[in-house]
């Protein structure tokens, strides 16, 4: 899989940050470092690789303030720089479920767009890095790690839900049980703080 380097992903981040500053960036740093230790233990996947596929998940994003545009921008901008491996997941990302039905952004790009990515996911076969960033991205807010439930509410109250979405979130959770019994292990006893992030509990305090 063609791909930047760590170093290389981390510096296509900061430059999209300069052009589009915004959660989104730590965002995708929380998800860089969720499929990273989630790797770690894994028998099959790479922790660099999979924290550079994280980290670059939402470039696209740096293209300016837009909604399912971002994954065309990320896939062309990928593209365009000759790592197709990290394009995929510019796409593949948002797609539990390989039907365009289940996006809950605005499909704010040309009908032929839309129409490319359809054909896209038809055309191919996840693999376990793209499974892997599809459960890291439902893991992780731009606060840090929490229980995919408060994950999937907020991203519903900002952008509502449609007839396709239960379908999706079902998914997130089959992907879970599929790592946890891949890693023997649950997947949030590998990430920090997630109590703290979800219920906003600060053990300083009474």
């Amino acid at each position: 899989m063609k791909v930047p380097n760590r170093d290389q992903a981390k510096s296509f981040l900061r430059n999209a940050e300069k052009s589009n500053p915004g959660p989104w960036v730590q965002h995708s740093l929380y998800v860089a470092e969720a499929a990273e230790r989630i790797a770690a233990v894994h028998p099959d996947l790479c922790a660099d690789l999979s924290y550079t596929l994280g980290c670059l998940h939402d470039i696209g994003r740096g293209a300016g303030v837009t909604e399912m545009r971002h994954i065309i921008d990320g896939y062309r901008m990928m593209q365009q720089q000759g790592f197709p491996g990290a394009a995929r997941i510019c796409i593949t990302h948002s797609f539990p479920v390989k039907d365009v039905r289940v996006a809950l952004g605005r499909w704010d790009c040309p009908e032929t767009d839309r129409q490319f990515v359809v054909r896209y996911l038809e055309q191919i076969i996840y693999n376990q890095y793209d499974t892997l960033i599809q459960l890291c991205d439902a893991l992780a807010m731009s606060s840090g790690f929490c229980l995919i439930e408060k994950r999937l509410m907020d991203v519903v109250m900002r952008r509502g839900m449609n007839a396709h979405t239960i379908k999706k979130w079902r998914m997130i959770f089959r992907l879970k049980e599929k790592f946890e019994a891949e890693i023997g292990r649950s997947v949030y006893a590998i990430l920090p703080d997630v109590v703290e992030n979800t219920f906003g509990f600060n053990p300083g305090c009474e």
